[in-house]
């Protein structure tokens, strides 16, 4: 089997009730979320063994985020405890034409002061085969920059495939180097690469001559085709770029599909219309879960897509950072099982 390691921050997440502004009511929901640890739990409700490593608070908080995880399975024995503060971020939900909204308040988080040299990555690293991270990391902190490009570059040594989502933040990405030129050297050490266009454009600072308009819900998915390419000419020693397309209707209907190109062939998946989203934050980082899983569990490319485009789909329908689905669950949904009629 297959063993994987992802690694990030995990945040505490306090979300407005159903579909309120923030503090509309002085009640929040806490629950736990961050992209690589989504991912992580993802690969976990599939049956696979993971390894989920991160800097926590040495408090309540931290020890509360880490009976959690355990609790899907992960193997967090690699967590390390430090000072700091657990980071957090708020939810508003959107409807209709309002937009979601996610306020950070992650500053001097304990992962956030983390420093190359704080986690031992050949202990770590010891009998993993894959190794997942985001751009959302290196965004925090130069420190945690300088931390996961220590982390890719053992994982490479080591022979350990490494899967990055770009997941452009605009709004962590405040200290200092160009995101382009840290987010280029990171991908240097990448094997499987998955984005958005935006991702691709504010990233990597590839952009494509014409891939339509994602808010009037128009996409020129062969378009992306030559996006991939472009990706794959800077980086011609990945394995895939894999590329989400969304078109956004509204803040709850979105159509959902997604391509993947691995140097040779170029795949798109089922195109999921009139997506009606119960909650998108996670949204991606199930589709990154899903294609982790699909390329190592079936032969042919096309199914590997599917599974990804498939789970995250189901996702939208789920609150929560978490994607809590099984295999079975997204099959089902590849094979044509979507009509939402009770299962008895």
């Amino acid at each position: 089997m297959t063993k994987f390691i992802t690694f990030g921050e995990i945040m505490l997440r306090l979300k407005s009730p159903g579909f309120e502004r923030l503090m509309q009511s002085p009640s929040l929901e806490a629950t736990f979320g961050g992209g690589e640890a989504n991912v992580a739990v993802s690969l976990a409700n599939y049956g696979q063994y993971v390894r989920y490593v991160t800097v926590l608070p040495d408090n309540d908080i931290g020890t509360a985020c880490i009976r959690e995880l355990r609790g899907f399975g992960l193997d967090v024995s690699h967590v390390v405890r430090s000072n700091g503060r657990m980071g957090i971020y708020y939810l508003e939900t959107g409807a209709c034409q309002r937009a979601s909204k996610v306020i950070y308040d992650r500053d001097h988080s304990a992962i956030c002061l983390a420093e190359p040299g704080d986690i031992n990555w050949d202990s770590v690293f010891e009998g993993m085969d894959w190794f997942h991270v985001t751009g959302i990391t290196p965004a925090v902190s130069k420190g945690l920059a300088d931390l996961t490009l220590e982390a890719v570059k053992t994982a490479k040594k080591k022979g350990i495939h490494v899967s990055c989502d770009l997941n452009y933040r605009k709004k962590l990405w405040k200290w200092g180097r160009s995101t382009v030129e840290i987010m280029t050297e990171l991908c240097n050490y990448v094997d499987t690469i998955i984005a958005n266009e935006e991702d691709v454009q504010m990233s990597l600072g590839i952009h494509a001559d014409k891939t339509g308009d994602v808010e009037s819900g128009e996409l020129d998915v062969l378009q992306y085709r030559e996006l991939a390419k472009l990706v794959k000419d800077k980086f011609p020693d990945i394995t895939r770029i894999c590329i989400t397309l969304r078109e956004s209707l509204s803040a709850d209907q979105n159509n959902w599909s997604a391509c993947m190109y691995d140097g040779n062939e170029f795949f798109v998946s089922k195109k999921y219309n009139m997506l009606d989203i119960v909650d998108r934050v996670g949204g991606g980082d199930s589709f990154s879960a899903g294609i982790i899983y699909g390329v190592n569990a079936y032969a042919n490319p096309q199914e590997a897509l599917e599974f990804a485009v498939a789970a995250s789909c189901l996702k939208h329908s789920i609150p929560g950072d978490f994607n809590r689905v099984s295999v079975s669950e997204v099959e089902n949904l590849m094979r044509g099982a979507g009509s939402g009629r009770v299962v008895r």
